[in-house]
């Protein structure tokens, strides 16, 4: 069993909900990111993701696109964003799981990729603009090198596709809450609700759900918690305040933690 499945099969038995935290590695600089990550653990993220920037982030919305500029004007690569990720697991024994564009991957090579995220101990990749049509020689290189493949499943992914995700997928599906895409909302639509419903007959038992896209408040998370979800993704919020405190690091990490505490305890069922 992966150390992904561990956490939710955890959190499940403790009737809670997993908290997974995004931030762009390198943003915005380098030696911030273990600082950072640091500071969202002790607030309570179960699972933690660092996104490799690019350059054209198509699923991102202004707030990561710009964390991501700020990151490559850095000198961050998706080497040392695999570094950093094996740095973090090191020391606290959390689950990461990077997000990526499929460029990256392709350019440093498909099994050079995962051999690398493997010897970082990196637990899963996302990949938002690989589809599941197109990704058999991927699965197979993850497989092989015993690395999670997170797919995605959005509102418009029909039911015959999603079993098709499902199969494919393992750590946990990510579901996209919404049209569109990255950035933090004022409110939980209803549509998330009713998307979550619609996948959860497709999910249980095969594969943890968790909710990304828009997920920035306490209330969005319990909400779909309650809704029967497995985890809230949660990353435009977080990044936000990277930006916001970016020339005061105590306040940003006081700030980072403070909030994850916040998301954390509305991931418990109990509430």
């Amino acid at each position: 069993m992966s150390d992904l499945a561990k956490v939710f099969q955890r959190l499940k038995a403790q009737g809670d909900g997993a908290l997974i935290g995004y931030v762009t590695g390198g943003d915005p600089k380098p030696e911030f990111t273990p600082m950072i990550a640091e500071a969202l653990i002790k607030g309570g993220v179960d699972i933690l993701e660092l996104g490799i920037p690019f350059s054209d982030p198509i699923a991102d919305g202004p707030t990561i696109q710009a964390a991501s500029v700020r990151a490559l004007e850095a000198g961050t690569t998706p080497q040392m964003v695999l570094g950093m990720g094996g740095e973090v697991k090191n020391k606290y024994s959390l689950p990461i799981v990077i997000l990526t564009y499929f460029n990256p991957i392709f350019r440093m090579g498909v099994e050079r990729f995962f051999r690398l995220a493997k010897s970082f101990g990196i637990d899963g990749i996302v990949v938002p603009d690989l589809p599941v049509e197109e990704a058999e020689a991927y699965c197979e290189a993850a497989e092989s090198w015993g690395v999670d493949t997170v797919f995605l499943a959005a509102p418009s992914t029909s039911n015959e596709r999603l079993n098709r995700i499902v199969e494919c997928t393992s750590g946990f599906l990510y579901v996209v809450s919404h049209f569109g895409v990255t950035g933090a909302r004022e409110a939980l639509e209803d549509s998330t609700v009713q998307l979550i419903q619609r996948f959860l007959p497709c999910t249980t038992g095969r594969i943890p759900l968790a909710v990304g896209f828009g997920v920035s408040k306490p209330e969005h998370a319990k909400g779909i918690i309650a809704s029967g979800a497995d985890g809230v993704i949660v990353g435009s919020a977080f990044v936000n305040i990277v930006h916001k405190h970016q020339s005061n690091v105590e306040k940003m990490l006081e700030e980072l933690e403070l909030m994850a505490g916040r998301l954390k305890e509305a991931t418990k069922r109990y509430m």
